[in-house]
Formats: structure tokens, sequence, C-alpha cells
């Protein structure tokens, strides 16, 4: 399981780099089923912190880290709503999580189209088995490979700038876990003398259901095999300065199955060096 996207179609050119700071948080009281329909679960929360970095190497070649460098999941206290008593206790695992590294490579750039291809590698650093049942899991303990074909387009509407970027990919996972068919679509437009950028996206994830490990956690999870999900969401991002910014993101799934039913949140501080 990967937090990357890096979705992006246009290559950052030689020297130029975007770098990146996070806070991801989502915490889940109810998931998806393998039949697609929402049961409740004992609230569990998943905390990540991390750096993202991509770097042009060349004008064509890009290089790319995502690198969660702490990665926390926990578990709430279940309490009797009759007596008050705790009749479980919470956990916590803390840890590193999944890092993954990429190259995006420029394929065709012309005035209005960008297309590019990208390869990332998902490293098993994370803690697949914590917690006294195992379940309390900051990576999924397989190494996958995400190659990707992006395309984007920039345009203009009321003025204004904008773009539209789509991808799809094919995840090739190891260790008994199904491979993945990925696809996205991202739109976003440019405010206020380039100050704030508004960002709706939307993510597919489907399972080849080619895998021949079950599902590891039958109360949803985010690292569980065969997990497929539609989701939606925005981001802002506003330019303090014209290389230093923040920003504010907001997922939400539509659909799943075998994972959380709750959105995440995740917020930011970037600098853009052009």
């Amino acid at each position: 399981m990967s937090f990357f996207i890096g979705n992006a179609q246009w290559t950052k050119g030689k020297g130029n780099g975007y770098y990146k700071l996070s806070f991801w948080y989502l915490e889940s009281d109810k998931h998806f089923t393998d039949t697609g329909k929402t049961d409740p679960n004992v609230t569990r929360g998943q905390v990540n912190a991390s750096f993202y970095g991509a770097y042009g190497i060349t004008n064509k070649l890009d290089a790319i880290v995502y690198f969660p460098f702490f990665s926390s999941t926990y578990e709430n206290d279940v309490i009797s709503g009759t007596t008050g008593e705790t009749i479980s206790s919470g956990e916590t695992v803390n840890s590193i999580g999944d890092i993954d590294i990429a190259v995006r490579l420029k394929l065709l750039k012309t005035k209005r189209l960008a297309l590019s291809t990208s390869l990332v590698f998902g490293l098993p650093t994370g803690n697949s088995q914590g917690g006294s049942d195992g379940s309390f899991q900051t990576g999924d303990g397989e190494f996958n490979q995400l190659l990707k074909v992006n395309l984007g387009t920039p345009f203009k509407l009321l003025n204004a700038p904008f773009y539209a970027k789509t991808y799809v990919g094919f995840n090739n996972r190891t260790n008994g876990f199904s491979d993945e068919f990925r696809t996205g679509l991202e739109i976003g437009g440019n405010f206020f003398n380039r100050k704030i950028w508004l960002i709706a996206r939307s993510q597919i994830v489907e399972s080849m259901q080619n895998g021949s490990l079950n599902a590891q956690n039958s109360q949803g999870s985010i690292f569980a095999n065969n997990i497929e999900y539609t989701n939606i969401g925005g981001e802002i991002a506003y330019y303090i300065t014209k290389k230093l910014g923040v920003s504010l993101n907001y997922t939400h799934p539509i659909s799943g199955r075998i994972i959380y039913a709750n959105a995440s949140i995740s917020g930011g501080i970037f600098f853009d060096v052009k």
C-alpha cells in the first residue's frame, strides 16, 4: 500500500524540484466489507508524517521519493455503554512507514499535451504485524512495482490557468498480494494572481483478485489484500512566496471493499523550486 500519488505529467526540468513535509490523518469507526457494504468497527486511526521530494535530474527525467518517517496506528479503548467499564484496552504501534522511490520520464511535451511514464518501487519498510494480534500495521510487508502512463493538458477557463491530468497504472505486488489496476483524474485551477491553487481529484483502485493471501483484517484496513476503492477529494494550496506555500487536502471514499470507509485529511508545507 502506498500513500504516494505522484501522478504529475510535467517533469520538473533539470535542477528544479518540489519538496513537501506533510501530516496525514485517518480515524475510522466503519469499513467497507468484501461485498461493498459498510459495517461498524472498533475505532482505529492511522497517522503519517512524511517527506516528499521530486527533483529534475535532466529535462526529461525526475527522481522522486516518499518517506513516511513517522507512522502510527492505534485503536481506542472499548468502553461499556452500560457500566462505563473498559472492555478492552486500546493499543498503539509507532514506526516508519513504507517508503516509495520512483523515476518519471517525459515522453512528449507540446503546448497542449504532456505525456510521461513513471515507475514506483514500494519498499516494505513499515511494520506489517504490529500489536498484540498482528493487525496494527504501518506497512503491508510486500515489495511492489507500480508502472504508470500519465497524460495532462493545460487550458484556460474564465481567463484563469487550469490543467487536467489522468493516469492509468498496473501495480505488481508480491508476497501473495493481488496485483492492482489504478487510475485517477485531477483538475486544478490557479486564482488570485497565481497565489492559490484549487484542485479536485478522484482515484480508483481495483484488485485483480489473483493473490493467494486472504484479507488480513476483517474489520477493514488500508494494508489488507484485495482492497478496492473509489475516492474523491479536494486540495487547496496557497503560495506564501513564489516558492514557499502550505496546502490542505480532504479525501473521502465513495465506495470500496475491505478498507476503511471514513475520510482522511492532510496538510503540509511545500517548497517549489522552478
